[in-house]
Formats: C-alpha cells, structure tokens, sequence
C-alpha cells in the first residue's frame, strides 16, 4: 500500500527555491506553509504559499535560523513536515533533531547521516575508511589556528582552507605561501562563523585547474538507491558556482565517458548507503582534466542542491521527466522509488546561469535596491523569486533567479541561454547577465575545455559594456521626456518648433563623455550631444526607442529618486541627473585633488555591517592594508587604504551598520621621502 502524503508542508527558506517548493507541493495537492522575516514581508514566496507566518527580524539569525521560530510556525498551522530548501537550516544536525523530537517530519535525510557526510571533516575521514579517494590534508575536529598553521608545511602549498560545515564555497581561501596564512584563516573563521554559526576549519592540497563533478542520488527508506547521472560545475568565481550543466561535457568528450560515469556513480551510491543515506543527495568530486579516470571525494551535501534543475532536465525514466522535490516528499512520507537504475536515462543537455544582484564589473559588488520591473523570458525554464516592487536587501545571498535551458545537444543549449540571458530585464538593481553571456561566449566554455579556475584567468580579458555617448544620450532623451518644462513651448508635444533651438545642458553621474550632454528639442525627437558626437533620438510608434535610425531594445524605468535604470541585451547600468550644487561639489573636489590638498577617504561600497577593524585611529598605515571589513549579503569585503599616510578612523566598531558611499575612514597622506627636506633647502636658499 503507497503511504499517505503530507496534507500541510512548512518551508524553511525563501527567494526562488521556496518558490520552487511551493509550486511542487501544489502539483501534489498539499497545502504549502512560507515563513518570512520583516524584509521579506513583500516576497514572491509569501504571496505564492497557501499560508504565511512571520518568524523574526530581517537578520537571518533572527528569523531563517531561528530554530524555535521555525517549529513555532509549524505547531501554529498543523505542519505535519518542514522542506529546508538549501542553506539556512538545511543541514543543521540540531534542526533535523529538534523536528524528531517535535514529531515532525523532517523532508531530508537521517539525523546520522547529516552528522557524518553535513562535516567535511567527518564525511572525508568517513568515506576514507570506506576505500574512497580523497584529497590530501589535515581534516581533525577542533584545531586551532596554531596546530592548523604548524601543519600546513605537511600539507604543502598552494593549499586551500576550508570551513567544515556549510557549503557554495563561503569561508574557502586559497593560499599560496606561509606569510598569507594568519590572514586568511582569520578571515575564513569569522566568515565560516557568520554563515554557519561554526567557524572549525580544515586544510587540503589545492589541486590546481580541477574539474568540479557531481553526482545527483536518490534513496528510499526502503533500501533502494539510485543515481541520475552527473552534473558539471566547474564555472566557479571564488569557488562558489556561476554555470552548472548536464552532462558533464568531460564525460561527453571522451570515448570512454560512459564508463567513467557508471564508475563515479557507482563510488556516488556506495558512499550514500555507507550512511544509510536517504532523500535527494548529491555527492562532489574533484575530476583531473589529465586524467579522467582518477577523481576525489570532496563532500557529500545532504540536502537539495541550487543546481538541481538541470539534472531533472535531462534525465528521463520510462520517458518520463522527474520533480526531485516531488520525490524528496515521497521519500519522506514513506514511499518506495517506483523504478530501478537500469530504467535511469539521459537525452539531451541542459545548461544553468545564477543571476545575482551584483556589478561584475566593479569586483563583483553586491546589488541592493528595489526592483522596478523585471521581464523574464518564456523559451527555458526560469526558477525565480524576483517579481515588480521587490526589496532586494543585503540581509541575504544575492541570488535571484535561475534560468535553465535544454537541447538537444550541448551548442543548442548554449545558444538558448544565451538568447534567454539577453531578453531578461531587471531593473532596480545591477545584475550580472552581462557578465554570463560573456562567460558562455567564450572559446573554451563553447568547447566544454572546463577548470574551476578558468573565470579568474579569464575575467580580466572581459569587455563590460560602459555607460558611452549613446547611453548618455538616451538618458538625456528619457530624462527631458520624463519631465518637460510644464506651460511652455519646449515641454508641449504639439509640433511647435522653434526657428532657434534651444540648448539644454544637462550633467549626470557618470564619467564617460565627461558625464555632460547638450540636448536640443526636435518635433517628435531629441537632438543630442555629447563631448563630439551627435545623436537623434527619437521614440517609434511601437513605444521603441531608436538613436540615429537604428532602433534598440533597451528598457528603461526611473527610480523615486531620480535615477534612471537601463537595459540591454544583458547589459545593466543606472545613472541619475545632476543638480546644481551637486555639479558645482563635483567640480570643486576635482580641483582640490588636482591640487593635492583633498585627503582620500575610504567609502563603504554598498549597505552592510562591520565585522572587524585592523587599524585605530591616527595609526600610520601603507597603502593597500586592510583597514576593516564589512559583510553584506553574505560575503566579506576589505577595505583597503588608498595610500600611505595617517589614518583618520569614524568610530565604527564591529557589529556596526554602514550605508552604500559612507566615510569610514580617511588618509592623510604622508609626503614621499626627500620632499621634506627639498623644501627645507628651498627656504635655506
């Protein structure tokens, strides 16, 4: 007899993949439950879930992991089971605990088996013993920086440092000598402990240029285990995943590939049944492109992965697509696998992008903002929790959609995600669409020649799109079409013109073409200049904007404050119209450092809060150290100072809240030897 669903499902998480749980729980017919912090009031997943429940303030430590708020929420609307989505509690040994003693199901797998494979330390000395290759290192519980520092010389450099719970790549810091190492695990502690409440750490050798392979499991209460195929994702920034594919197109290339799978994916169910693992898993191994055939045991996650999609993309059972969140409910509420691993199949290939609300093009900072409006295309398969007005907070991860596009062979579905990346509009807040295409245009990513390093190689040789004379003149259109001068001639669309046109001077925050065009009114068009070009802009019966005749498919939308967002194939750029006074600051500064009397100061990029400050105030300091580090949406930023010289602190202390451009701190610059002493003998003379 098939055991009885659940009739009400809490989920412990939010953005996309609470979404993404939400509307397979309804394919189901069980009635979904969402909680939310106070800065996700106005979410997708909020308005998308049968039933809502608040759970605490915006910090995630107030509210996401709040494990007494989560089965609060559970006792308040009779949830019989929680899904953890990915993150957050998703592999918390105490949350799995807490639910048992509830008496609530918790959608993932045994308490043990969270303990064994949710550390690295333990699953790597746990699958060791069980004949599992690994990389070499130290993994012990407990070491401190001491012991970790005497045994990196064992260990060998270049190594890598590694936070032994968590996962995406947080807290993970190469190091390439001895003298970079105090920093870097001081740096990975505190973010090991921000991101997951433990900051224990491991050291392993760092296999340079590796392939990053993984392998999606399946497993029942009842013994049956199965795995469905591979998954790259060797496209990593700072080890946490951009592009992720199935097939792995090492597997596809080669003559042999197909063994090699059977082979992975056999040391895959081996290590899981090892555990008595049950629900959706995914084990990780480090790939040699040298030699296919040898691969390493990384981790196991023991939870859903972000890139799970493209797995129930390509795999087919009796012809048939499978909802792995549909199956980890299945599994949970008792049900068997209804098919074997001989009926597991793969057709075709399937190809994800992550889009962040980030500037790949400033070093990748964090987004925040509201969005204004969001276009997302129809012809793949799109995973989102982006929707008109959202609040796009640094309280969280910066992720914000997925896009997720199959073909019949790997080149169709590169071309898919391409074109899909180019017709997403999202305004509001830069996102990194741009930065994608570029990556998939690539003469290695076209040809599968994958490495996890190969974006830091590459990244410097790509050309971001700049705000030019044409965007500017389009602003400068959209900006005089948005607010005409009320009552007179130049702000009526009547076709009056003028014998003598009348110049518009307009400046705006943005370097190129010095930032300034001269804008003349035409009938049903704009004249514009900027610096020595010349452009005619003009808005098309169609609502299309054109520039000098050639029509484009830029989207634009103005913010309350003024700044004017624009779209365009990919490209995301915001820029914002001068006032008066802020010309005449912008000049005078300009002035003062081409005088050499301004002193730098240090400004905060983007919202976030203070986690450590290296300097006092009125310490002499060089330039490029590190004066504090700041976090925001789940990443560390250090700020460095801009010169030598005498530094001028604001008072900010750890735990303290920073806004986008705040002064944290100043240099006075100190005069270059020698210029003292040249004065000194000027007035002697």
């Amino acid at each position: 007899m098939t055991a009885k669903l659940f009739d009400t499902v809490l989920i412990a998480n939010r953005g996309e993949i609470a979404v993404r749980i939400i509307r397979a729980l309804r394919r189901l017919g069980i009635e979904s439950v969402a909680v939310y912090s106070d800065a996700d009031a106005g979410a997708l997943h909020v308005s998308e879930a049968d039933r809502a429940v608040r759970i605490g303030a915006a910090p995630a430590n107030e509210s996401y992991l709040d494990i007494d708020a989560v089965i609060a929420a559970c006792r308040h609307t009779g949830a019989q089971a929680v899904h953890p989505g990915y993150g957050f509690l998703s592999e918390n040994v105490d949350f799995a605990r807490a639910l048992e003693a509830a008496g609530i199901t918790f959608i993932g797998p045994p308490v043990n088996s969270i303990n064994l494979m949710g550390d690295k330390i333990r699953s790597k000395n746990h699958v060791l013993s069980h004949q599992v290759p690994v990389v070499p290192g130290i993994a012990e519980p407990g070491l401190g920086d001491e012991q970790l520092l005497a045994a990196a010389t064992d260990v060998g450099f270049p190594l890598l440092i590694k936070p032994s719970a968590g996962g995406g790549g947080k807290g993970m810091f190469a190091v390439e000598s001895d003298a970079q190492l105090p920093e870097a695990l001081a740096s990975a502690r505190r973010t090991a402990r921000s991101a997951f409440g433990d900051d224990t750490l491991f050291l392993e050798r760092l296999v340079r240029n590796p392939r990053h392979i993984e392998v999606q499991i399946l497993a029942d209460k009842h013994g049956n285990t199965v795995h469905l195929g591979e998954r790259e994702c060797s496209l990593q920034r700072r080890h946490q995943k951009v592009i992720e594919e199935a097939p792995a197109p090492l597997f596809e290339n080669l003559e042999h590939g197909a063994q090699i799978r059977e082979r992975i994916g056999a040391a895959a169910v081996a290590a899981a049944q090892s555990v008595g693992y049950v629900g959706a898993g995914t084990v990780e191994f480090l790939v040699s492109d040298q030699n296919p055939d040898e691969f390493f045991f990384m981790e196991m996650n023991t939870r859903l992965q972000v890139e799970h999609p493209v797995t129930e993309e390509v795999v087919r059972v009796n012809g048939e697509k499978l909802d792995l969140v549909q199956w980890q409910v299945r599994i949970a509420a008792g049900q068997a696998l209804d098919f074997t691993q001989d009926q597991v199949a793969l057709c075709g290939h399937a190809i994800e992008a992550r889009l962040y609300a980030e500037d790949p093009s400033s070093g990748f900072l964090p987004s925040v903002g509201t969005v204004l409006r969001v276009s997302e295309p129809e012809n793949v398969r799109v995973d989102s929790s982006l929707r008109d007005g959202l609040e796009i907070s640094a309280h969280y991860d910066p992720m914000l959609s997925k896009l997720i596009a199959w073909g019949e062979d790997r080149t169709e579905a590169l071309v898919r995600l391409d074109q899909a990346l180019a017709g997403t509009v999202v305004l509001g807040v830069l996102a990194n669409s741009e930065y994608l295409r570029l990556l998939l245009a690539d003469t290695d990513v076209a040809a599968g020649r994958l490495d996890t390093n190969l974006i830091e190689r590459k990244l410097d040789q790509f050309a971001f799109r700049k705000l030019g004379p044409r965007e500017l003149a389009l602003a400068a259109h959209l900006e005089e079409r948005r607010s005409p001068a009320a009552n007179t001639p130049w702000g009526l669309r009547d076709g009056w013109r003028s014998q003598h046109r009348r110049a518009s001077i307009q400046y705006f925050d943005a370097e190129e073409a010095e930032g300034k065009t001269a804008l003349l009114r035409e009938q049903d068009a704009s004249l514009v200049r900027v610096g020595g070009e010349e452009f005619t802009v003009r808005q098309e019966p169609d609502g299309t904007l054109s520039v000098n005749g050639q029509r484009t498919a830029l989207q634009h939308a103005f913010a309350e404050d003024g700044t004017l967002w624009l779209c365009e194939d990919g490209w995301t750029a915001a820029v914002r119209k001068l006032s008066r006074g802020e010309v005449l600051e912008r000049h005078l500064v300009t002035l003062a450092i081409e005088s050499g009397t301004l002193s730098p100061h240090v400004e905060s990029p983007m919202p976030g809060t203070v986690i450590s400050v290296q300097v006092a105030d009125g310490d002499e300091v060089a330039a490029g150290q590190l004066l504090l580090s700041i976090e925001a949406m789940k990443m560390e930023h250090q700020l460095l100072s801009p010169a030598d010289g005498i530094v001028r602190m604001t008072g900010l202390k750890s735990g303290d809240l920073v806004k986008a451009k705040q002064v944290v701190a100043t240099v006075e610059p100190t005069e270059p030897t020698g210029t003292t002493e040249a004065k000194h003998q000027e007035q002697d003379a």
